[in-house]
């Protein structure tokens, strides 16, 4: 028998029991157990969310591995009581609903239709610049994972011109892909739109600073679906203020809920959505929290381990 403990909010547990249910029976795990609560020693698998009540592992002692939740690893692998395998969400309705609000702000802001939006004031602007070619507009990624790739992959079908930067070299459809300090600064100066999508880590965080910034061309935009620590928020600010930076669209902060005092609610060019641009989705995530269990009961490697020794 496979004991698998769900360790989320208690109110997730409605939603993701029966996804989880009809998941495990569909891998032939029909006799798995999961439930919101077990004793500690009996638990084969944690699903698992950074924020639930389990943050010390040691008492689980036959723990064979943990699934994440959210997209994001930063929460756990700073955590030194887990040493079992951590494996990251990787799923199809996560990647699709990052691909979905990209697309959307990017295009937003290469036709500038916040100016169309907010300027109905009863004059006819006919001379106005006109809107460049997709491809004609050079677009940045920084970070060309599982989700980076898809915007990258999609906003390159698109025609937009997409250039990529990884910490390894990646092989994305339609995006020239550059690694290394040299490779990072070629991104950054060419990126009329960026795009911020890299992990968080101890070599990321702050990855958008004052210096970085100003490599960028003036008037450029920023979209940040990533995660809030890789940018310099005083930084960004700054260059807001001049000018040197069109408008910021973010979605992910430093602390969340974004606090109703932070300078971003009320600056004119930043745009702030409340942690949306992907949801882990109960139905989809499921299906590859299941399948990942049954490789592992089968004798097969996980799929998508966190590689902690390199971050």
């Amino acid at each position: 028998m496979v004991n698998i403990l769900f360790a989320d909010r208690p109110e997730m547990w409605s939603d993701y029991a029966p996804h989880l249910r009809r998941a495990l029976d569909a891998e032939g795990l029909t006799d798995a157990v999961i439930a919101p609560e077990m004793t500690p020693q009996d638990v084969d698998y944690i699903v698992y969310a950074p924020s639930s009540f389990v943050q010390d592992f040691r008492p689980y002692t036959r723990l064979k591995g943990v699934m994440n939740l959210w997209a994001g690893v930063e929460d756990v692998i700073g955590n030194k009581t887990l040493t079992a395998p951590l494996m990251r969400m990787v799923d199809p309705g996560l990647t699709d609903g990052m691909v979905q609000w990209v697309l959307a702000h990017t295009l937003r802001h290469h036709m500038d239709i916040d100016t169309h939006i907010h300027g109905q004031d009863g004059q006819w602007r006919s001379g106005r610049a006109m809107t460049p070619l997709m491809s004609r507009r050079k677009v940045g990624i920084l970070g060309l994972g599982e989700l980076g790739g898809a915007c990258g992959a999609a906003l390159a079908g698109l025609g937009f011109q997409v250039m990529g930067w990884s910490r390894s070299a990646k092989n994305v459809p339609g995006v020239t892909n550059y690694t290394g300090e040299e490779g990072l600064n070629e991104v950054l100066s060419h990126s009329e739109i960026l795009i911020l999508l890299t992990p968080l880590t101890s070599k990321t965080e702050n990855l958008l600073n004052a210096e970085r910034l100003s490599l960028l061309p003036k008037g450029a935009y920023v979209l940040n679906p990533g995660r809030g620590g890789l940018i310099d928020d005083k930084a960004l600010l700054a260059a807001l203020d001049s000018g040197a930076i069109a408008h910021a669209t973010l979605d992910t902060f430093r602390v969340e809920p974004l606090p109703p005092e932070h300078a971003y609610w009320r600056h004119p060019r930043v745009t702030v959505t409340p942690h949306i641009a992907s949801e882990t989705r109960s139905d989809t995530a499921s299906e590859q929290i299941a399948a990942n269990i049954a490789r592992n009961e089968r004798g097969e490697p996980f799929l998508h381990v966190v590689d902690r020794t390199d971050l």
